[in-house]
């Protein structure tokens, strides 16, 4: 995700006195709000749980008032420590971590903790209503969800929740997948908009695991309500004949033969996005972006009106990348988040010998950055002989575990399938932002290497 704290806030406390807040957004929106003595205390935490060598080092304090340039110092300070902790693939995943950003989020929106009913939406558009806390994180709003649905517990970590807006076309666009350090009713209530929603959706690219979760009657009817879905909105390509036989298949409530259809069409699976500007094949070309077997889709309207297809491979991804531009307060005492600039770009070998660097410019930026981290994870998984099912159940139980100090790793060498496909290029470790205006962090950019 998308971390930085891009301005202070004075603020009064209850005695009357005045402090200092640092406001920490997300994705350019308010996450949260604390004060430096917060951060601290999160600071001396993990150094006790992992170490001084693990954690990053922490702004000192200072014995007098700070001077506009001295606050603007720390700030910049803070905001490179909470990167270089969120990037940690230990620090960034631990439960102290991510409990602190909750907890935080939850007193900046000052919702209190009580019983509340949660709508989340399916495919279809049917509503599940479950009753949870609000300081439910993600995962107990998940598992209330499917449990309510009756889904066997080790087909959770096959589905997730996405914060969804709603638009004009009556579809809607992916706003992101919410994440374990937020509280999804928090997330939702902020908003204070209507046209956001929760909705249930799997969580992996590969479709031959629709076989697992098949085997069951809800997850069937889970699969068979998104195929559905995807079809009637467009996003999976059908000609005419498929479309009758869909159609027919749809009439017989023959959901498993619907589902094995849709498979065998273009787009299925793939997550599409709204329209945005890419460089390639030139600069300022219009562009729909979908992800999806393990690639980036391109359909590029080209300054003289013609329309060109393409697709990036993740395995010829060397490195991924996402920046911002911040704007400066605009004079109400916050930034205005509309004019937050995303850029998602990659490094791609074109050739043998040849590569280049293709940029997005998308609001929905990071939703692609974390869909090409999630389909690195599956590829290596599957190519080191493990289970989908015991990682993501294995990464579920460690995100409740509070004692834990290891995150889920995924193993750092990877073979290619075979010889006869494109080869699996390393892919970097080292990722980082250009913005000269607020230096952002990408949880997703932190990424495991993988090589022929």
């Amino acid at each position: 995700m998308h971390f930085s704290i891009p301005e202070t806030e004075s603020r009064s406390s209850d005695s009357g006195a005045q402090y200092l807040a640092y406001n920490i957004h997300v994705n350019g929106v308010l996450h949260c709000r604390v004060r430096y003595s917060q951060l601290l205390g999160l600071h001396e935490q993990l150094k006790k749980e992992y170490g001084n060598n693990v954690v990053p080092a922490f702004p000192p304090k200072k014995l007098f008032t700070l001077t506009p340039a001295e606050v603007e110092q720390r700030r910049e300070q803070l905001e490179k420590y909470m990167q270089a902790v969120r990037q940690d693939p230990v620090l960034g995943a631990s439960e102290t971590f991510n409990s602190f950003l909750r907890h935080s989020q939850q007193e900046t929106q000052q919702i209190p903790t009580e019983e509340v009913q949660l709508e989340v939406f399916l495919s279809n558009g049917q509503k599940v209503k479950v009753s949870i806390l609000t300081s439910d994180q993600t995962e107990d709003v998940l598992e209330a969800v499917t449990s309510k649905l009756d889904l066997p517990e080790d087909l959770i970590g096959y589905f997730s929740l996405y914060l969804i807006k709603d638009t004009s076309d009556g579809s809607f666009s992916f706003v992101r997948k919410l994440q374990e350090f937020e509280l999804p009713y928090v997330s939702l209530t902020s908003l204070r908009s209507r046209e956001n929603k929760i909705i249930l959706r799997k969580s992996y690219w590969d479709s031959s695991y629709d076989e697992d979760v098949m085997e069951n009657r809800v997850g069937l009817n889970l699969l068979y309500a998104q195929a559905v879905s995807d079809v009637e909105r467009g996003w999976v390509q059908v000609t005419k004949e498929q479309h009758r036989q869909l159609k027919s298949l749809q009439e017989k409530v023959s959901k498993k033969e619907f589902i094995q259809l849709a498979q065998t069409l273009k787009y299925y699976g793939y997550i599409k996005f709204e329209p945005c500007i890419t460089d390639f094949p030139e600069k300022g070309c219009h562009v729909i972006v979908s992800a999806g077997n393990n690639e980036l889709n391109f359909q590029v309207k080209l300054p003289n009106e013609q329309m060109k297809e393409g697709s990036f491979k993740v395995t010829r991804m060397r490195c991924w990348r996402v920046t911002s531009s911040m704007p400066f307060s605009n004079g109400s005492g916050s930034p205005n988040e509309t004019e937050v600039r995303l850029e998602l770009a990659f490094e791609y070998l074109m050739s043998k010998d040849r590569l280049q660097w293709i940029t997005i410019s998308s609001p929905q930026a990071i939703m692609m950055s974390i869909c090409l981290q999630s389909m690195v994870d599956e590829l290596m998984v599957k190519k080191s002989g493990g289970s989908i099912k015991k990682l993501l159940r294995k990464r579920q139980s460690y995100l409740r575990r509070s004692d834990s100090q290891q995150a889920v790793k995924s193993p750092p060498l990877l073979d290619s399938p075979d010889s006869s496909r494109e080869p699996i290029v390393k892919l970097s470790s080292k990722l980082s932002s250009v913005s000269d205006l607020c230096l952002s962090l990408i949880a997703q950019s932190k990424l495991s290497s993988v090589c022929d």
